[in-house]
């Protein structure tokens, strides 16, 4: 079993930034990968970003490129999201996931997520 906690959520201005943060624990993390999704009320969750187990290989939605980075730390157990220019669009409770499997790339569907966090929310003023 994985416990995922997430922080660093909070309300931010539009344009500003935010850094989320998801710590494991349970299971090896190097053997997890890890994504990040969000819900916004009304709305399905979304694939907003992943990272594969060795950190090689990254994944963004098309609503977060070139303002998202996420990033992960195996010595600390922890991933993140750096959020920057944020935009109203952006308020959603966001979750972190870990997937469990090997694959080649990163997976962008929740099912073939095994593992969630309770979520952090990020409100976006205008």
């Amino acid at each position: 079993q994985v416990q995922l906690v997430e922080s660093g959520g909070g309300l931010v201005q539009a344009g500003g930034s935010l850094r989320l943060s998801c710590a494991a624990s349970g299971r090896a993390f190097s053997g997890l990968a890890m994504g990040w999704f969000r819900q916004a009320p009304g709305k399905e969750r979304e694939f907003v970003s992943g990272i594969t187990q060795i950190g090689g290989i990254t994944r963004y939605a098309d609503s977060g490129k070139g303002r998202f980075t996420i990033s992960r730390d195996n010595a600390k157990n922890t991933v993140y999201l750096h959020m920057n220019s944020l935009k109203p669009e952006d308020t959603a409770v966001y979750y972190c996931a870990a997937d469990k499997d090997w694959s080649v790339g990163v997976r962008r569907e929740p099912l073939e997520y095994d593992y969630w966090g309770q979520g952090t929310q990020v409100t976006v003023s205008s």
